[in-house]
């Protein structure tokens, strides 16, 4: 038999494989594999990108009310994924900062979607910038839970985030106050977050009087949100005079130090909802409220608010620990907890969890992703 060049390059290769094979068999496997999936596979799909004009001129609080309600139930019965945020600190340097990078994300079982978002807020050198530029900015990344495939990028600055804060606003009043003790609700802090706060209660509780109060730009808040709303608001000279007269008081401000003190509440019972504290360093309520034998302590999700809520001024003070929460607010939802019951005060502490944004990220992709 005549042995030909092809014959020797053929027995060469297979000594080559074949000394791969017994030397080095995870290379061999791996290049065998991206041999086999080269060839036999397709690539995804790119994701599709909305840009900020399409999301927040086609999303609003009522769109993500019940998808969060529905989250918040999960939540309670253990059926959603929710890693603890990251945290990534932009020191102020030449070249950066000052800011401050959040990503979150969740999975709520049985859902075709999960979500994961970065936000980045108090880049406060952007509004000294010539034109000035927000100080935060943020996209959500909705995946296919089916391949894992992206499905989309919600260019959403922080538009997303905020209606599902309102969305979780509107479903904390829902169960945690009552017709009768909700007639005059009260806003400290009057930004966006305000706004959807408002646009929740009355999705809500539709016939209430709001009382508004601010540093800045609570008598702007108080027309624009009377006009689109149909609803009477008054502007209150202080956080005292406004706690005075509201039944339910929601607090949205960045600050570190309580908004009002215990004492200036109504004793027949007030409903706060305190969406301010998402970091460290944050505090609205005062922690002796929380503490409070007349107080039921109500976390979005505790292992979170220990870390970043009002929960954790509490039990830095040593006032509180985590086995003092009366509930999640998802076990009220589920009825599991009761809430509203008399004249006790109730706080709601919510810090945003993942997955609120794996809801507000399903009820995105469900109304714009059919569209394409």
């Amino acid at each position: 038999m005549t042995i030909t060049r092809s014959m020797l390059r053929n027995i060469a290769t297979r000594v080559q494989r074949r000394h791969i094979l017994l030397n080095h068999p995870l290379d061999y496997l791996y290049n065998h594999a991206q041999q086999r999936s080269s060839s036999t596979t397709a690539t995804f799909p790119s994701p599709i990108l909305f840009d900020y004009q399409t999301v927040s001129q086609n999303l609003t609080v009522s769109d993500a009310i019940e998808s969060v309600e529905a989250a918040f139930s999960a939540l309670a019965r253990n059926e959603v994924d929710v890693p603890m945020p990251m945290h990534i600190g932009i020191t102020e340097t030449e070249t950066a900062g000052p800011g401050d990078c959040h990503i979150k994300g969740g999975y709520v079982e049985g859902t075709p979607t999960f979500t994961v978002k970065l936000a980045c807020v108090s880049f406060y050198n952007n509004l000294k910038l010539e034109p000035p530029l927000p100080a935060g900015s943020g996209i959500f990344i909705v995946v296919n839970a089916l391949t894992g495939a992206p499905l989309a990028v919600f260019q959403e600055n922080r538009f997303m985030t905020d209606l599902r804060t309102g969305a979780a606003g509107a479903v904390a009043l829902k169960y945690c106050s009552t017709p009768e003790h909700s007639q005059t609700i009260g806003f400290i802090g009057c930004g966006a977050i305000a706004r959807n706060m408002a646009r929740a209660a009355a999705a809500v509780r539709p016939s209430f009087q709001g009382v508004a109060f601010a540093h800045d730009g609570a008598e702007e808040f108080a027309r624009d949100m009377s006009e689109e709303l149909g609803v009477e608001f008054v502007v209150a000279g202080s956080a005292e005079d406004l706690c005075s007269q509201s039944d339910v008081i929601f607090t949205q401000t960045p600050g570190s130090e309580p908004v009002f003190e215990t004492k200036w509440l109504k004793p027949s019972g007030v409903t706060v909802i305190a969406s301010g504290s998402d970091q460290p360093t944050k505090q609205e309520i005062p922690a002796d409220l929380l503490a409070s034998p007349l107080c039921k302590y109500v976390s979005d999700l505790t292992k979170q608010t220990s870390k970043v809520g009002e929960l954790r001024s509490a039990i830095k003070e040593g006032l509180m620990t985590e086995n003092d929460v009366y509930a999640e607010l998802g076990e009220i939802v589920n009825g599991t907890k009761k809430g509203r019951e008399s004249n006790e005060h109730i706080v709601v502490d919510l810090t945003g969890t993942g997955a609120q944004d794996a809801a507000i990220g399903q009820v995105a992709w469900d109304k714009l992703g059919g569209r394409r």
